[in-house]
């Protein structure tokens, strides 16, 4: 069994659950170099190594650049 590290949904097979980590709700990834936001599968080409998707932003690494949306949380005043 192959499982979703965001949402612990567990496939079959490795290629259900490439599949599904591009559309997992709970796969959003935000850059705090950047600010943008953008799915997990399009930040990483093997799953260990991440990097922001934006061309001019020089973001790499979960937890270094990179954080789960849900994780972060909104600074007020």
């Amino acid at each position: 069994m192959h499982t979703c590290r965001n949402c612990n949904q567990s496939f079959r097979t490795e290629l259900a659950l490439e599949l599904h980590r591009d559309t997992c709700k709970k796969g959003q990834l935000f850059c705090q170099e950047c600010g943008d936001r953008f799915r997990e599968g399009d930040a990483t080409q093997d799953g260990w190594h991440y990097e922001c998707p934006n061309e001019d932003c020089d973001g790499e690494g979960l937890e270094d650049d990179l954080y789960h949306v849900d994780d972060v949380r909104t600074a007020t005043h």
